[in-house]
């Protein structure tokens, strides 16, 4: 009787954490480049002892694999703001921060007070060479080709390194929008850079508003089926007591 009750709490659990992951994807709607995720699931057999059969029952619980980073690109707006990259196809900017090299699409850059070329947290933008990208006091007028390449009225000061992984999936979110990983990053050739763009989130508010619902009336149907079957074992305990009893 208590296969039930266990089978249905495994399944709770998992709509649970596909909550958690719903709900971070709409409050990350409006963060630049942030990417959806959704949880993976699959069953996860075990035998239950039976005194009906010599091998037992299979149960069927519900396993939590993972999430799974939606690396699909998200849509474009222009701010015209000389700074703010946009990656078109794969590849990521390379950053460099205190716990070492990471990783992000948001282009949202800017200047500090040394004139260096800083992520929003304030962390260095890196060139292929893996050093800063700084410019000069007098440098105004600044050129970012399709390529990465940086220039000014001066010339050319650097180009962005812009990196790719074999899998994606790999890399875990470091925070500030950032993504770290210990796979080798290759020198993106494909990738596409647009000046005064940005690319904001692939996620669709609509649809994830609409699996919330759908999630949260799921977990609410699998409780009303706990409550249930917690009631029938209540009311069946009386009856086997007198069995037994009467036996």
């Amino acid at each position: 009787m208590e296969n039930t009750s266990y089978v249905a709490l495994s399944r709770q659990t998992a709509l649970w954490r596909q909550l958690e992951v719903v709900a971070n994807n709409l409050a990350n709607a409006n963060t630049p480049a942030y990417k959806g995720e959704q949880v993976m699931f699959t069953d996860y057999m075990v035998k239950s002892k039976s005194d009906h059969t010599p091998f037992g029952q299979k149960v069927s619980f519900v396993r939590d694999l993972g999430t799974l980073r939606d690396t699909r690109e998200g849509p474009e707006t222009k701010t015209d703001a000389p700074l703010d990259v946009a990656i078109h196809g794969d590849g990521y900017f390379s950053i460099d921060t205190p716990a070492g090299q990471r990783y992000t699409r948001a282009g949202h850059f800017r200047l500090d007070e040394n004139g260096m070329v800083v992520t929003t947290a304030g962390y260095p933008v890196l060139q292929q060479n893996d050093t800063p990208i700084v410019l000069a006091p007098n440098e105004a007028e600044v050129s970012i080709a399709g390529d990465g390449t940086l220039s000014t009225e001066n010339g050319v000061i650097g180009k962005l390194k812009v990196v790719t992984f074999d899998n994606d999936q790999e890399m875990r979110a470091a925070g500030d929008g950032t993504y770290e990983t210990t796979a080798t990053a290759n020198p993106s050739d494909t990738a596409n850079i647009s000046q005064g763009m940005l690319e904001e989130s692939n996620v669709q508010p609509i649809t994830e508003m609409t699996n919330m619902l759908t999630i949260m009336r799921n977990y609410e149907s699998i409780q009303n089926l706990i409550q249930n079957e917690h009631d029938r074992q209540l009311k069946a305990m009386p009856v086997l007591s007198q069995s037994q009893q009467t036996a």
